[in-house]
């Protein structure tokens, strides 16, 4: 996108990137060199999460925020799973709870003790089993606790009501590999891209398509809700094979209100939107640099504001939500920066520049806050409701008091929307297959050599008894 010169009032256009130094840096760390199209990261005001390369199974780390610096090579890892790990995502509104899928077509919960692990974790508190190949994204709700949504390679989306650890709903009108999902301010509508180059957006409790839009010269690969402005923005390629990214009114997919184009790189785009500010990021995969933009309610809609530059390329992005964010040096935003060639994740906050120390009301409007505005029930019966919100002056240091609780479960049919989940048993990963393999060769080897024993000694007996009657003495 070219630069526009005129002059434009806004409180953010002087918004820059500053990477922190390297003893505030997480360094040392075992990337995942996966090359599935995710973050791999996912942080809230506690702890930092980083999926790991790791060999037979799936593992991630969980760090306190506060432990920066070196990494030692045995810090305690949560692994538990058979498979890679493709997707991470902390509860919204319960610190310590984190969700994780997998290869092996899981999906898990895991509680993080208090001051982060002291060994390797390997038990979930809850283990979820309804898609029938891998599972490449999770997501929680953001306004109902203990709703959590499941996208798989079995072009599924399942819903998931923690509270009794089922799938609840099943999203069945993909026909190929889901990309992305993103819900709007109050969750009462999901926005997904998939690999049949079609954005949807879709009534979750229902499954019913709302809107549906073919993007053949625009070829979607993310999309994000921009808050509570009806609009929706998406990332992809065009027909010329250049980054693109394109602004959608959610009620009319048929056109998009605008494309621009971004330039001829080939890694994924991924954008982060911040409702409070207005501002829109956008950071390649590959790419060593973040831009940002303000988004407007009127044309050009898109107003190009500065760019962050690296040259170190980046795998994945986490960010920090709002009420985990430093107010005292006017951050307005957060990543955590994956550097896989250095093994190191770098925070780089976003900074308005401000000469007082004081609190800024302007830049921090009221944000939705760390308590849920409804409960599973309430939300599956139908209700919307908006975000309870907070303010970052007073308070937002504030615990949630929700506690996590496992629901006792009993071995029985899934049945989603007329159709047993449970019903043909989820193929097991490439790493499982192979172990079974070579304990049945191991045992089959363990059986010959029984048998070879055997009969050896059968013959031994015939040569005996052979020799015996062919004595002088018997005769």
């Amino acid at each position: 996108m070219s630069w526009r010169p005129q002059y434009r009032s806004s409180k953010f256009r002087n918004v820059y990137g500053k990477a922190a130094s390297r003893e505030h840096c997480f360094d040392g760390i075992p990337i995942t060199k996966n090359v599935h199209d995710n973050h791999f990261c996912a942080v809230n005001a506690r702890f930092l999460a980083i999926v790991t390369e790791s060999a037979g199974g799936g593992s991630f780390l969980v760090i306190p925020l506060e432990q920066t610096g070196r990494i030692e090579p045995n810090y305690p890892k949560v692994c538990g799973h058979q498979g890679n790990v493709l997707d991470i995502k902390w509860n919204p509104f319960i610190e310590n709870i984190i969700a994780s899928c997998s290869e092996d077509t899981s999906v898990r919960i895991w509680e993080i003790p208090e001051g982060g692990l002291k060994r390797n974790m390997t038990e979930a508190v809850l283990e979820l089993y309804g898609h029938s190949r891998r599972v490449g994204l999770v997501e929680w709700h953001p306004t109902t606790n203990n709703i959590l949504f499941s996208a798989g390679y079995d072009y599924k989306v399942l819903i998931w009501n923690l509270d009794v650890g089922e799938p609840v709903k099943m999203i069945d009108c993909h026909t190929d590999v889901i990309l992305c999902v993103s819900f709007n301010a109050d969750g009462s509508l999901l926005a997904t891209t998939c690999k049949d180059k079609k954005l949807r957006v879709v009534e979750p409790r229902s499954g019913r398509v709302l809107q549906e839009a073919s993007c053949k010269n625009h070829r979607v690969n993310r999309v994000v809700f921009l808050g509570s402005t009806k609009r929706l923005l998406t990332t992809g390629v065009s027909r010329w094979n250049t980054r693109q990214i394109a602004l959608w009114d959610q009620e009319d997919l048929s056109m998009p209100l605008i494309e621009e184009e971004i330039d001829g790189l080939s890694g994924l785009l991924f954008p982060f939107y911040d409702a409070d500010t207005h501002m829109l990021y956008l950071a390649g995969k590959g790419d060593g640099n973040i831009r940002y933009y303000e988004i407007g309610s009127e044309k050009p809609y898109l107003s190009y504001l500065m760019e962050f530059r690296s040259p170190a390329p980046q795998k994945g992005l986490g960010v920090m939500p709002k009420h985990g964010l430093d107010v005292s040096a006017c951050e307005v935003f957060r990543f955590y920066k994956l550097i896989t060639l250095k093994g190191l994740i770098e925070p780089i906050s976003m900074i308005v520049p401000r000469r007082s120390e004081t609190y800024q009301e302007d830049i921090y409007p009221m944000t939705p806050g760390t308590e849920p505005a409804l409960t599973p029930d309430e939300w599956l019966s139908g209700v919307n409701r908006d975000p309870i919100l907070m303010s970052l002056k007073e308070g937002y240091k504030r615990n949630s008091k929700i506690v996590f609780k496992a629901p006792v479960r009993e071995k029985k049919s899934v049945v989603v929307n007329g159709i047993d989940l449970l019903e043909n048993v989820p193929p097991r990963t490439e790493n499982e297959l192979l172990r079974m393999f070579f304990r049945q060769q191991d045992e089959i080897r363990r059986l010959k050599d029984e048998l070879s024993q055997k009969d050896i000694r059968i013959r031994q007996l015939q040569l005996e008894l052979k020799n015996f009657r062919n004595s002088p003495k018997n005769n």
